[in-house]
């Protein structure tokens, strides 16, 4: 019989890892064990135990999420995996559930996640989030549409003195981005400039590039280059690992340093905004190879908190009836406004699963594309709208990298 069970050491810790790295075809060296306890203790994982092995687990950081008008304790999941020998034995199941009634015990209204198989999810309440973009273009063609002139500064970082001046600039625009977490120094340290060889694959070096506006630190880039050449043509490129910049101005400008780098033919970055503002900025924008994917998906763990967490424009409040099978402490009827949260017995506007509310938290999906993919019944006539009006974000849900 399969025992889940909290990991009460970093044994236990090492253990837990077998499953997700039995499908990416390599176990952790030990580096990269300590490296993960830094920002996640063995006390935040759970693992499926058989006849003295671990045979699935599920884990879970603690994260600080912005959404919509404030801040929320997360609980940003990962590492989950069940082996192909104990597949289709409900072990997931029973994972899911142990994993979110510890958030619910901790205080953590939402938990939220990269999913590796877009299928997996649902069923436990999820709903995708959010949309995540990959650019792949190469640099003769980056010419701006307009270029501003700003005073702008740029000096190479080592990694070991880049936090002091870049994490500020990350706190700023996490700060005002629904979908963004706060970054520990454990964070930075062990995970965003941790640079080991394992990490690299056949790129070369992580680099940090600060740019200045004004003397003040305003953006910065953190990029891999993959140096190349065929008979003496250059063919090189560049990933951009994360590039943020605190205004417009900075923004352009630090894209601009990425696309004006010698002996580089193409840039390519995985993880940006869906709205990103290189659309309009570049001349040709169809150059960039401007792709989709889903991004971040969100689990209300606790409906009335979550959904009192975050701040909603001004309009007529909506009363939805949420369904929630795997959790239902959160079934029944909530009104929804800029007055407040709270549960009602008045009749409903809109009737939808807890994963459509996933969907709509951040702003990522609108309640009338959400209708319109008849994810949602509308009850009382108009009251779609009604929720588009209070749901309202002013930019698109962002988590610049993948936990």
């Amino acid at each position: 019989m399969v025992d889940i069970k909290i990991c009460a050491s970093l044994d236990d810790l090492r253990a837990s890892l077998t499953p997700i790295s039995h499908y990416f075809g390599r176990q952790p060296v030990d580096e990269q064990i300590k490296t993960l306890q830094r920002v996640m203790p063995a006390h935040r994982v759970h693992a499926a135990w058989d006849d003295g092995r671990v045979v699935g687990a599920a884990g879970s950081y603690a994260f600080e999420l912005t959404v919509p008008g404030g801040h929320v304790p997360t609980a940003g999941v990962t590492i989950v995996a069940v082996l192909p020998t104990h597949r289709r034995q409900g072990i997931l199941r029973q994972m899911m559930r142990a994993q979110l009634d510890a958030c619910r015990e901790r205080g953590e209204p939402l938990a939220y996640l990269w999913a590796s198989e877009d299928t997996i999810y649902d069923r436990f309440g999820y709903g995708i989030a959010s949309l995540s973009a990959e650019i792949d273009f190469t640099r003769d063609r980056s010419r701006f549409y307009k270029t501003t002139p700003v005073p702008a500064r740029t000096t190479l970082l080592p990694l070991t003195e880049a936090e002091e001046l870049i994490a500020p600039i990350y706190e700023r625009v996490a700060a005002a981005t629904p979908g963004m977490f706060a970054r520990t120094s454990d964070w930075w340290q062990a995970r965003t400039l941790s640079d080991p060889q394992w990490r690299r694959g056949n790129a070369g070096e992580l680099t940090c590039a600060l740019l200045e506006l004004h003397g003040v630190p305003s953006a910065y880039a953190l990029y891999r280059m993959t140096p190349s050449f065929d008979r003496g043509v250059q063919m090189g490129s560049i990933h951009v690992a994360e590039a943020v910049g605190d205004s417009p101005e900075a923004t352009q400008a630090i894209w601009r340093y990425l696309l004006d780098i010698d002996w580089m033919a193409r840039v390519t970055a995985s993880v940006l905004p869906v709205d990103h503002s290189l659309l309009l900025l570049v001349a040709e924008p169809r150059q960039l190879r401007f792709n989709l994917r889903d991004g971040v998906w969100i689990r209300l763990v606790d409906v009335g908190a979550a959904l009192s967490a975050r701040s909603y424009e001004p309009g007529s409040s909506v009363v939805i009836d949420v369904h929630d099978e795997f959790c239902p402490w959160n079934d029944g009827r909530w009104r929804v406004g800029p007055d407040g949260v709270s549960r009602t017995e008045n009749g409903p506007d809109l009737r939808c699963g807890v994963s459509v509310l996933g969907s709509a938290y951040l702003g990522g999906f609108s309640w009338t594309r959400l209708s319109q993919a008849l994810r949602v019944q509308e009850l009382t006539p108009g009251a779609v709208s009604r929720a588009d009006a209070i749901f309202r974000t002013q930019s698109a849900p962002w988590c610049p990298e993948i936990f």
